[in-house]
C-alpha cells in the first residue's frame, strides 16, 4: 500500500474548493446508539430522514453551493423521492453503504456484497453513477487494507473515508493527512476527513459532533489553516439529524453517547450557514478532480 501524499502543485489558498459532505442517515442509525438501538427495530422508528434532507437541500440553495451525500442504501429504499431530489438539484449522490455497519465487522467477501448492494440501490434512485464512498464511522483503517483493495476492484474513483487520528470509536491515527492513493497501481484516491495541527498533534476538524459541540471559531481557524498554510482543500460532513432539533431522545443511551449526539442541536443550522459564507465549497467528487489535475500539472 503506497501511503505517500498525491504531490502537485500549490494553488492559490483563495481559488481552493473545499468538499462539502453530507453522511445520510437517520437519528436512530448513528454509531452512537448502534448498542442501544437494533438494526431489527429500526423499521419501528419514527423516519425523520426525508424532511431532514429537504432543509438541508434548503440551506445549500440559499448558499449556492453543491456537495456531496453519502447516503445509505436502507435509507434510499424507503424515502426514494428524498435521495431523486438531491440528484435532481445538481449535488452528488455518493454511498455510504447499506446499513451503516463498520467496515472492519465485514470480510471482504461480505463488504464486496454490501458496495454492489447499495451501489445498486442508489443508482436505481437516483438515476446517477455512484463513483465515490465513504465508509459508516470511518470504518476503513490499518486492520482492514483489503477495503480499499475491493472499492479499487469494483471501479469506485474515490474514497473518503479514512479519519487521520486517534479516537474511541475509529481513526487511523497515522495515516496522510491529505489525499493519497492506497491501492498500489489502481487510480482510486482517498480523502481523508480534515484534520488540522496544533504543534505535532493531530485535532478532528472535519465536522461532525466536532464542529457542532466545539465554539465556530475552532471549525473556522481549522480550515484556514489547511487552505493557507497547507494549501490544500478541506473535507467536511455532517448529518442530517444534525439540523433536527426535534428529535426523539434515546433515554437509554449511555450519558457520553447522549451528551456527543444531542449537544447544540439548535445551534447547527447557524453554523452551517456561517461556515458556507466563509469558505469555498463543492462537490467531494469535484475536489477530487481537482486533486488528480493538480497532481498531473
Amino acid at each position: 500500500m503506497d501511503l505517500a501524499p498525491a504531490r502537485h502543485p500549490q494553488p492559490a489558498p483563495d481559488r481552493i474548493v473545499n468538499g462539502l459532505s453530507v453522511d445520510v442517515e437517520d437519528w436512530f442509525q448513528v454509531g452512537a446508539f448502534e448498542n442501544t438501538i437494533a438494526r431489527g427495530d429500526w423499521d419501528g422508528c419514527e423516519l425523520r430522514v426525508e424532511r431532514n434532507v429537504e432543509r438541508v437541500l434548503a440551506l445549500f440553495d440559499r448558499a449556492g453551493v453543491k456537495a456531496t451525500f453519502f447516503t445509505l442504501g436502507w435509507v434510499a429504499e424507503r424515502v426514494p423521492h428524498a435521495i431523486r431530489a438531491i440528484a435532481d438539484a445538481g449535488h452528488e449522490v455518493a454511498s455510504h453503504g447499506y446499513d451503516h455497519q463498520r467496515v472492519f465487522t465485514f470480510s471482504r467477501e461480505e463488504f464486496a456484497e454490501d458496495l454492489k448492494k447499495s451501489r445498486a440501490i442508489l443508482e436505481d434512485t437516483s438515476g446517477t453513477k455512484v463513483t465515490g464512498y465513504r465508509a459508516p464511522s470511518f470504518s476503513i483503517d490499518a486492520r482492514n487494507p483489503w477495503a480499499h483493495e475491493e472499492l479499487a476492484a469494483q471501479g469506485y474513483i474515490y474514497s473518503s473515508s479514512v479519519a487521520p487520528i486517534a479516537h474511541d470509536h475509529y481513526g487511523w491515527r497515522d495515516a496522510p493527512r491529505f489525499a493519497f492513493r492506497p491501492v498500489a497501481g489502481a487510480a482510486m484516491i482517498e480523502l481523508p476527513v480534515t484534520t488540522a495541527m496544533l504543534g505535532k498533534r493531530r485535532l478532528a476538524a472535519g465536522g461532525g459532533g466536532f464542529f457542532r459541540t466545539l465554539p465556530y471559531g475552532f471549525s473556522r481557524w481549522a480550515i484556514a489553516q489547511v487552505n493557507r498554510e497547507d494549501a490544500r482543500p478541506a473535507v467536511f460532513y455532517f448529518h442530517p439529524w444534525e439540523v433536527d432539533p426535534g428529535q426523539p431522545r434515546v433515554a437509554d443511551a449511555p450519558l457520553r453517547s447522549r451528551l456527543r449526539h444531542y449537544t447544540n442541536l439548535t445551534r447547527m443550522e447557524a453554523k452551517l450557514e456561517r461556515l458556507l459564507r466563509d469558505f469555498a465549497w463543492g462537490r467531494v467528487d469535484e475536489v477530487v478532480q481537482l486533486e488528480n489535475a493538480q497532481e498531473a500539472a
